[in-house]
């Protein structure tokens, strides 16, 4: 379930759904179209897909248009009256090209939209500068939870979780969420916990979705936790992103530490930080216990030593390491926002977030 790959589901009527979806991280999208597979490789992506018009089709940005076309060549004759339609969507922010994402198969949603307007302390045409060229970020996004045939009502605790950590990250880091939509797409068959595409977040069905009547606690909680994790991504590890895998590290311990920060703001009742120590905290602690425990920074030079440190140690060791460094330092985290907002084309050091501290490690800030 790697690249571009198909797959099915049985709906709770007992039809079997087909499924198009993609993971391309770390260096798989190499396997759906050539590329400079490397994550400071950024470019844009102009994307459209050719589907049945009975079906769902997201992809990264928002859809602009869809036309009726003749049946390709080498498909079989729909059926039930569909038609074959070519979907385009609009054109992305420069990004890498882990990030891309598609899904196509039957599908349906709950949505809302949320105001980031005044949520970044700036002003309402909040801009950025990039490359001379000026871009504006949206005053809302359009949020959407989409799930297998009959379970999309098992995703409102997860939309009001997107729609509570978007205004406070974008409060956090001093900028507006930057695309005009954010899809989260539940997948009954995806290797990954979850993946955050941007604009187009996907899932396993059961990160996602959960019965809003019958959850325990501990299920809100990691629904919670897991949502808030990838949202934080799409500004830290999307908008700033890692020059290099070796530094995966803090592209995962930032989201892992951002979580409890979003989840503690947004459902204080949760008591969130309890749940940092019993699990992060321990796990990190008993991960590097082990003879198999590794440094957080890791010097990688393949793509299958990328997989390999995917592991505890760089998100929740990851994680431990910057909340002691914030902790001790009692330093700002919006001090982030004025990176997002002003540095978009510098190779900076690790934790600015952290003014005090100038390591080495190098992050590309590009849009």
């Amino acid at each position: 379930m790697l690249g571009l790959y198909y797959s099915t589901y049985t709906d709770t009527n007992g039809k079997k759904c087909d499924i198009l979806a993609t993971q391309f991280e770390s260096v798989f999208a190499r396997r759906a179209f050539p590329c400079m597979d490397e994550p400071d490789r950024k470019a844009t992506f102009e994307i459209s897909i050719v589907a049945l018009d009975n079906q769902v089709a997201l992809s990264n940005m928002p859809e602009i248009y869809r036309n009726v076309i003749p049946t390709p060549e080498g498909c079989s004759e729909p059926s039930d009256g569909c038609n074959y339609v070519i979907v385009a969507f609009d054109c992305t922010p420069r990004m890498s090209t882990y990030l891309v994402a598609m899904v196509v198969g039957d599908f349906e949603y709950i949505s809302s939209f949320v105001n980031l307007s005044g949520t970044s302390g700036a002003s309402s045409s909040s801009e950025s500068e990039i490359e001379g060229l000026t871009r504006v970020l949206p005053e809302k996004a359009e949020v959407r939870v989409y799930a297998p045939l009959g379970k999309c009502n098992f995703g409102q605790h997860a939309l009001k979780v997107v729609e509570k950590s978007l205004r406070f990250y974008s409060k956090l880091f001093g900028s507006n969420y930057p695309l005009p939509k954010l899809d989260l797409v539940a997948i009954p068959d995806f290797a990954c916990s979850a993946m955050e595409n941007w604009g187009l977040i996907t899932y396993r069905e059961t990160a996602l979705l959960i019965d809003p009547d019958n959850s325990s606690l501990l299920s809100k909680q990691s629904v919670a936790l897991t949502v808030a994790h990838e949202v934080s991504h799409m500004w830290f590890g999307n908008l700033v992103t890692l020059s290099w895998w070796t530094d995966l590290w803090l592209n995962e311990g930032f989201a892992t530490w951002a979580q409890y920060l979003a989840v503690d703001h947004c459902f204080p009742e949760y008591n969130i930080w309890n749940k940092f120590v019993s699990s992060t905290y321990i796990c990190a602690r008993r991960s590097d216990e082990l003879k198999s425990s590794h440094p957080i920074e890791v010097e990688v030079n393949s793509g299958q030593e990328v997989e390999e440190i995917f592991d505890a140690i760089s998100y929740q060791k990851g994680c431990c390491v910057i909340r002691m460094l914030h902790n001790y330092m009692s330093a700002p985290v919006s001090t982030a926002g004025y990176l997002l907002r002003s540095c978009y084309l510098y190779l900076l050091p690790i934790l600015l977030l952290f003014p005090p501290v100038l390591l080495a490690t190098p992050y590309l800030l590009t849009f």
